[in-house]
């Protein structure tokens, strides 16, 4: 119990303290996970919508294979990274693996199915609503995708924030691109769990306290778009 005890005294003892190592992991994590975010938002929101109101051959094994790809398990995509970035691979030449940008990219094929999926099915739904309309209106199939998805922003924000939580509470695949290098691309999860193996639990308690604020936030604020666009929309 005491070790326990001291170990909680210290971890806040860091984040009361603004620990130059606590902040730089984090700092690290929020920049990698906010990149993919960036970029799995650029591909998967107009995928979606092209996905729900194009007409095209193969649209239906397209959309099983997003929704499939949602619970792609991250140690695959690492996997998969891995193979793509390492000296034998396609990508080995710009030598990116066990950088902060193979992390980047691992998160990003890890999150933008989850961002196109629910974009889809968010879109498909406005769009048998007011298809007939936009039809009357001459809108074409990219100006129609483009309307809905500024019509259901309040719902896609929201994906966009699960996408956020999925990525930054993510270890397997940023392990397995990233290596754990201390300072270099060592972030939340997997300082936690390298220092729990270790037995240094200050540290882990610490980063744990602060990625579970950060879920709780993201959440808090999901929650509170759809609460404003219940509001505005009825």
């Amino acid at each position: 119990m005491s070790t326990l005890s001291e170990g909680f005294s210290t971890a806040f003892g860091l984040m009361a303290g603004f620990d130059a190592r606590l902040l730089g992991i984090v700092g690290l994590s929020l920049r990698v996970s906010l990149t993919a975010v960036f970029f799995g938002s650029l591909i998967g929101l107009p995928l979606g919508a092209s996905v729900a109101v194009g007409r095209f051959a193969g649209r239906a094994p397209v959309t099983v294979l997003l929704n499939a790809f949602i619970g792609l398990p991250a140690v695959v995509v690492g996997l998969l990274v891995y193979l793509l970035l390492s000296r034998a691979g396609p990508l080995g030449e710009f030598g990116l693996l066990f950088t902060p940008a193979a992390m980047v990219v691992a998160q990003t094929v890890l999150i933008t199915p989850l961002i196109a999926a629910f974009t889809r099915q968010i879109v498909a739904d406005a769009w048998r609503e007011y298809r007939e309309q936009l039809k009357s209106l001459g809108a074409s199939a990219g100006r129609a995708a483009f309307t809905l998805l500024v019509d259901t922003r309040f719902s896609l924000v929201t994906v966009v924030l699960a996408a956020f939580g999925r990525a930054i509470a993510e270890v397997g695949a940023v392990m397995i691109v990233g290596g754990n290098i201390d300072g270099v691309t060592r972030v939340m999860t997997t300082t936690i769990a390298l220092e729990t193996s270790k037995g240094d639990l200050p540290l882990a308690l610490a980063l744990g306290i602060i990625l579970v604020g950060i879920v709780i936030i993201v959440n808090a604020a999901a929650h509170a778009t759809r609460q404003l666009a219940q509001r505005r929309y009825g």
